[in-house]
């Protein structure tokens, strides 16, 4: 039974709140970028951009290719 409540208790505090970000009491955003026409929201700076998250490649193997000769791949003495 404690096992149960602990499990409730613990999913009940996973769960948080859902609200706007803002940024902390007495802080501002950063500036906008060298060139951006606009400071960017804090929803643009949490998104992971593509180098951080980079796409999946799916392609598999088209032509298959022989090894060169490796003259340091030696067998075990």
């Amino acid at each position: 039974m404690r096992y149960l409540a602990l499990i409730a208790a613990l999913a009940l505090a996973a769960c948080g709140s859902q609200k706007e970000l803002r940024p902390a009491q007495g802080q501002s955003l950063p500036p906008a970028p060298f060139g951006a026409e606009a400071p960017r929201t804090a929803d643009q700076l949490i998104a992971p951009d593509a180098q951080a998250r980079p796409a999946r490649s799916d392609e598999v193997l088209t032509e298959s290719q022989d090894r060169p000769a490796d003259r340091f791949d030696l067998p075990p003495q």
